[in-house]
């Protein structure tokens, strides 16, 4: 591999160019493995730490079962290729530069691929280059996380969750008119594979019983929300809007987050601000950030909205969007008792859905978000929201899981959000909501005929008893 391909998006190639040729392989053999989230095509951005780094953290590319550390890439002069590495530490240096992870993807490949001198002076000293991801602890993939907004993109989500309780008018008027979003807590994000206790706050007073006053204590119907998250590379100076024709120049890549919630406590609180202690005690990511570079082969049209519906505002239309501001991944959500774990049982899929049917794009969030002149910072996380499809078994969470009614269906079956179906574990326990002990892990894929799988890994957490 000696050429550099256009990889702008959009572009005349959609941004597809060499380096996502199927036929490439690596002399890491894991990497050829169809079945890997990780070929060469791939090679997504994550942090980690091992007892050889004694305490510090490095930056590395993941490339089948192993990570390519870049900071000791680096030190050995492998980067002298690199013309836009300023000297900064990588994490620094890729999230303020898109333009050097395009560099550094083709780096890695050329040191990486099956053949040429840069894969052969690689592969004689691959010692200390290449790390068993199995040997590693994998920290959030930016160094910090500075900003969290959360949106609520999904139109079936939104519709799902608002019939359950507003069935004559499920969406406010302004849904379709702008990406609704609220700041979250950054300080709470953790990397895939923590743990976390249940949340204990006030719950409103019983229907039966209004003047009975609020209650207090753990959560009791808590839940997770299947999302993606995009990660912020360039920000923008305050007072300065993003365009969405430039929106995805400011995009660095994407991963999946779980943003678990705390139904009840959310029920009680959230008029009129708002989510505040249902959403704040936990927010999971996974340890890997698929570039978009990566992802183009996987670009499609945003979603198609009926002709009824309004025209999003000037500032957030685009051409560019319109034609491939979607992306193609699939998306599922997997859960684990600890009854299945203490059997040895795998975890069981509750659900596989699409980012296709998302009604906002991440680029239009990008716009809004900006538009009055907030500045975004690199490392900033912006969620898509619960992802949800238009059947019952492509349902982001557990309050839509479980829940009866479906208004999508022709007519529309709507009924209180208290009729509820319990899902069926192997072990023959039942939930409507998460019990303690129970691990959620999400995947995320990208698949297309004529190119190589890619992955996202995953994004696992586990419900620990409420600290009381």
């Amino acid at each position: 591999m000696t050429t550099r391909g256009n990889t702008n998006l959009p572009g005349p190639n959609g941004g597809i160019d060499e380096t996502h040729d199927p036929n490439l392989r690596s002399w890491v053999e894991s990497a050829n493995d169809p079945n890997t989230d990780f070929p060469i095509q791939n090679l997504p951005f994550c942090a980690f730490t091992s007892d050889d780094l004694e305490g510090t953290w490095s930056f590395g590319l993941r490339i089948g079962e192993s990570i390519l550390d870049l900071e000791e890439v680096h030190r050995r002069g492998l980067t002298k290729a690199l013309k836009l590495w300023n000297g900064s530490h990588f994490a620094h240096a890729m999230l303020n530069d898109v333009g050097l992870s395009k560099e550094i993807r083709w780096l890695a490949q050329s040191l990486l691929g099956h053949s040429g001198k840069l894969a052969s002076s690689a592969r004689n000293a691959q010692a200390g280059l290449l790390i068993n991801a199995s040997q590693t602890q994998l920290m959030l993939p930016m160094d910090r996380v500075p900003n969290y907004t959360d949106f609520y993109a999904s139109i079936h989500h939104a519709t799902n969750v608002g019939s359950m309780f507003r069935p004559d008018n499920a969406l406010l008027p302004n849904y379709k008119h702008i990406p609704i979003g609220y700041h979250g807590r950054a300080s709470s994000i953790v990397p895939s594979g923590t743990s976390f206790h249940r949340p204990v706050g006030q719950t409103s007073p019983p229907d039966s019983d209004p003047s009975a006053g609020p209650g207090f204590g753990p959560c009791k119907l808590m839940d997770y929300e299947l999302e993606m998250g995009c990660v912020i590379g360039r920000g923008n100076d305050l007072g300065s809007p993003i365009s969405i024709a430039d929106a995805e120049s400011h995009i660095f890549g994407l991963c999946i987050v779980n943003d678990w919630s705390a139904r009840d406590l959310q029920k009680w609180e959230y008029v009129p601000l708002g989510p505040f202690l249902a959403k704040n005690f936990a927010t999971t990511i996974s340890p890997y950030i698929v570039t978009m570079e990566a992802l183009a082969p996987f670009r499609i049209p945003a979603y198609e909205r009926p002709a009824t519906d309004p025209r999003p505002l000037p500032y957030l239309t685009s051409d560019a969007n319109t034609a491939r501001g979607g992306f193609d991944i699939t998306l599922e959500v997997h859960l684990q008792s600890a009854e299945m774990a203490k059997r040895s049982m795998a975890p069981v899929r509750l659900s596989k859905g699409n980012f296709r049917h998302m009604y906002w794009t991440f680029a239009q969030m990008v716009a809004h978000h900006t538009v009055n002149g907030c500045n975004l910072q690199p490392g900033d996380l912006l969620a898509s929201g619960t992802i949800s499809g238009p059947t019952r078994d492509s349902r982001g969470s557990m309050i839509e899981l479980t829940w009866d009614g479906d208004p999508f269906a022709n007519p529309p079956k709507l009924v209180p959000g208290t009729q509820r179906t319990p899902i069926e574990l192997p072990t023959g326990e039942k939930r409507t909501f998460l019990a303690d002990g129970d691990t959620v892990i999400m995947k995320a894929y990208c698949e297309r005929e004529g190119f190589r799988r890619i992955g996202f890994g995953e994004c696992r957490g586990t419900v620990l008893p409420a600290r009381v």
